[in-house]
């Protein structure tokens, strides 16, 4: 399967994809990745998650001005709709992503 663009990847039909920058060697993004898997398991099925490297993808990562990590981007029909620098405690993403679905 051939690899998908960026643009590709947010512009899931009718379904939200929240797009997390982060880099392994980031604290506050380990923090991240299970309330990420939490919240995309609460809305299986009707929410894309994907994890962007910003060392593999600096390109993305400016494109979007993402300075701090962990960063997280909502797109909704292949727009930010909302964006988030650091830590994001569960429920308020839940809630915040509840909003596009």
């Amino acid at each position: 399967m051939p690899k998908k663009s960026f643009s590709e990847l947010i512009n899931s039909p009718g379904m939200p994809v929240l797009v997390d920058f982060y880099a392994d060697w980031c604290g506050p993004c380990k923090t991240m990745a299970p309330i990420l898997e939490q919240v995309a398991s609460q809305h299986q099925g009707k929410l894309k998650v994907i994890k962007i490297d910003v060392d593999k993808n600096p390109a993305v990562a400016q494109q979007f001005r993402v300075q701090g990590i962990p960063t997280l981007i909502l797109f909704h029909k292949g727009q930010p709709v909302w964006r988030q620098s650091g830590v994001v405690p569960a429920q308020q993403l839940s809630q915040t992503v509840q909003g596009y679905l």
